[in-house]
């Protein structure tokens, strides 16, 4: 994302002296930190599939149900909710967020959309099939990424913390602290859960961390340097953002802001060297 008040948020809950141990690292994970370490996998990619996407979509969520995407995106006054055929990109439906809202991550639990907003404290339901708006909630922080595990919803605020949360009550259960064998993770942005695994994408980054999400451990990266297909136009701030499982074929489904495709990739153990 493009956080300005996230650092503060961030610092404050790590343990003390950690930005001193490793300033770059716990505030935004560096390459050699991913791909120097030996304890933790490494995956590249092979590109399966490449399916169109909006390039003026600021994707901020990504969800695959029953054939359709599902995508929320941000930007004040641009913000929107949409569902869209993975294949053609005709967008079946679309509801646009009032102009004061910064859309952010998504997650589809039980006919029920969950979409966050970026600064306002307030996240919205809507019903899965027509995206009529059902209801608001509350929370403390940021909002940034979104998923649920099958019976709880998952929310990153951009620090390396993941909050579980009742879909109910929407209250937060449980916090659960990102970290690999180094220190805390943080700037966890759009999350998938995916056969027990989550997966989050690192803001600003070209990876991808595979999260045990019990325990917060990182259990592998996903390496996707070299995916931007035009990286003398899409820089910062439409980076790499959008991850969605596509249950047909078993594969990930990964995108980025105002990015014109989807693509739906094959994992690659990279060698150790």
């Amino acid at each position: 994302m493009r956080r300005t008040a996230a650092f503060l948020l961030f610092a404050l809950l790590l343990p003390f002296g950690a930005l001193a141990a490793d300033d770059d690292g716990h505030v935004q994970i560096t390459r050699g930190r991913v791909v120097d370490q030996t304890s933790i996998p490494v995956y590249t990619y092979r590109i399966a599939q490449t399916y169109p996407h909006d390039p003026t979509s600021y994707t901020e969520g990504l969800v695959m149900e029953n054939g359709a995407i599902y995508e929320g995106t941000g930007l004040y006054g641009q913000s929107k909710l949409r569902r869209w055929d993975l294949r053609t990109g005709q967008v079946f439906n679309e509801l646009p967020l009032e102009r004061h809202y910064f859309g952010e991550g998504i997650t589809v639990l039980d006919g029920v959309i969950y979409q966050l907003t970026y600064l306002a404290n307030i996240g919205f339901a809507y019903d899965q099939a027509t995206l009529r708006r059902k209801d608001s909630f509350r929370y403390v922080g940021q909002g940034w990424g979104l998923t649920h595990d099958g019976t709880q919803l998952l929310m990153s605020d951009g620090s390396s913390t993941i909050a579980v949360v009742d879909p109910k009550s929407f209250q937060v259960v449980n916090h659960v602290f990102v970290s690999d064998d180094i220190g805390p993770v943080g700037f966890l942005n759009e999350l998938e859960y995916v056969d027990g695994k989550l997966y989050a994408n690192i803001w600003q980054t070209n990876f991808i961390a595979i999260i045990a999400p019990q325990s917060g451990k990182i259990i592998g990266w996903i390496d996707l340097t070299g995916l931007n297909p035009d990286p003398a136009v899409l820089v910062h701030p439409y980076v790499l953002n959008g991850i969605a499982y596509n249950k047909e074929t078993g594969r990930l489904l990964v995108t980025g802001k105002r990015w014109p495709h989807v693509y739906e990739i094959d994992l690659v153990l990279r060698e150790k060297q």
